[in-house]
């Protein structure tokens, strides 16, 4: 079992930028494949970006390349999310996810999910 709590959330005005931190629970963090996930009000879920247990290799989605980055502290079983040019388009709750096969996250469908933090961009 892996829980992930996220932080890191909150109201930011467009242009500004704010990191995101998921920290999992249990000792095989690195085992796992790790991402972030965002759903809006009234949309389906997205990808934000994913990164494989070793952090070597990350991919994100080409709305957020160049603006998003995916990172990990494997020794501190911890996922970030640095997002830079806010855009109100971008509000959303942001969900960590977990997965034993990048590809999961890929599809969204991780093994496991944290509660989502809130972040509002304001124009």
């Amino acid at each position: 079992q892996v829980q992930l709590v996220e932080s890191g959330g909150g109201l930011v005005q467009a242009g500004d930028s704010l990191r995101l931190s998921c920290v999992a629970s249990g000792r095989t963090f690195n085992n796992y494949a790790m991402g972030w996930i965002r759903q809006a009000p009234g949309k389906e879920r997205e990808l934000v970006g994913a990164t494989i247990g070793s952090g070597k290799s990350t991919y994100s989605p080409y709305p957020m390349k160049g603006r998003f980055t995916i990172s990990r502290d494997n020794a501190k079983n911890t996922v970030y999310l640095q997002m830079n040019s806010l855009k109100p388009e971008d509000t959303a709750v942001y969900y960590c996810a977990a997965a034993k096969s990048l590809q999961n996250i890929v599809i969204l469908t991780p093994d496991y999910w944290g509660q989502g933090t809130q972040v509002t961009v304001s124009s």
